[in-house]
């Protein structure tokens, strides 16, 4: 950073770490609250949660948009049930729209083949991710979930650097290993100034069919300690067998139960 900063970047030639690199959504684009969901490590379900919370946000009345970062493994789409391949005018790409209005942009939207792998290297897929921001015309967006990308890396480098996050939502599972490894997630979104606003444990337990009781099959829950730290909302999805069916045959738009409701609250 120079050493009389202005803080105005614009008048400013020197390169420092609060240097604004955001882009610009494409000028059609009207978005109002970008919200990146976020894990250190794939297979919490992430991508899960990204549905249910644009699910849950439509069901609120807000117009709502996926933006599917997870290129080389997308399957936001599936679990809306959305066949149909995006389509592309003079002025930019336009996103499919789900059965309640949720306006999606995932790679397997313009793959010919959904089980075709993605064989690119990092800034490839993060050049991509930003073209899903700059070039695909967004409507009137409330909310605007990013389906992050796992661990790390470059590529979740260059999204926090280029999409104006207003915050995240952290997924994890109850085993301490994975808790481990959220943490860093955890840390590395303070590090680019990125509020943490909820943290999601999924798998979080199952209830017993019988007395109804709380069965914490991967042991005692350790959201509570990562939540305290932040001073946010938890919100635990248990094994849900119709959840699972809902994501699997494209309905996810018609899951039961408020698991994320009151986190969902939170970000209002």
């Amino acid at each position: 950073m120079a050493k009389e900063c202005t803080h105005d970047c614009g008048s400013c030639k020197e390169e420092c770490s609060q240097r604004d690199m955001h882009k610009k959504p494409h000028e059609l684009s009207n978005i109002k609250k970008v919200i990146g969901v976020v894990s250190g490590k794939g297979g919490v379900g992430k991508s899960l949660t990204t549905a249910m919370l644009a699910v849950t946000s439509a069901r609120n009345g807000y117009k709502t948009a996926v933006l599917d970062a997870d290129i080389t493994g997308p399957s936001v789409p599936k679990m809306f049930g959305i066949k149909e391949k995006a389509m592309g005018t003079e002025m930019g790409i336009l996103p499919a729209i789900s059965k309640t209005g949720v306006e999606i942009m995932s790679m397997n939207l313009l793959l010919e083949d959904d089980s075709e792998p993605v064989i690119w290297r990092g800034p490839i897929i993060a050049g991509t991710v930003l073209q899903f921001w700059t070039d695909v015309i967004w409507n009137d967006v409330d909310y605007m979930f990013v389906d992050m990308p796992p661990g790390t890396g470059d590529v979740p480098l260059s999204i926090y650097q280029s999409i104006p996050l207003d915050g995240i939502i952290l997924v994890t599972t109850p085993q301490e290993l994975v808790s481990m490894i959220v943490k860093k997630a955890a840390v590395m979104a303070e590090k680019m100034n990125i509020p943490i606003l909820g943290i999601v444990e999924n798998m979080s337990y199952v209830l017993c069919p019988d007395c109804g009781k709380k069965i914490e099959v991967f042991g005692k829950s350790r959201a509570e300690e990562l939540a305290k730290k932040y001073n946010v909302e938890v919100a635990r999805i248990p094994f849900d067998s119709s959840l699972t069916t809902c994501a699997d045959r494209g309905l996810i738009e018609l899951f039961e139960g408020n698991y994320i409701e009151k986190l969902f609250d939170k970000l209002k």
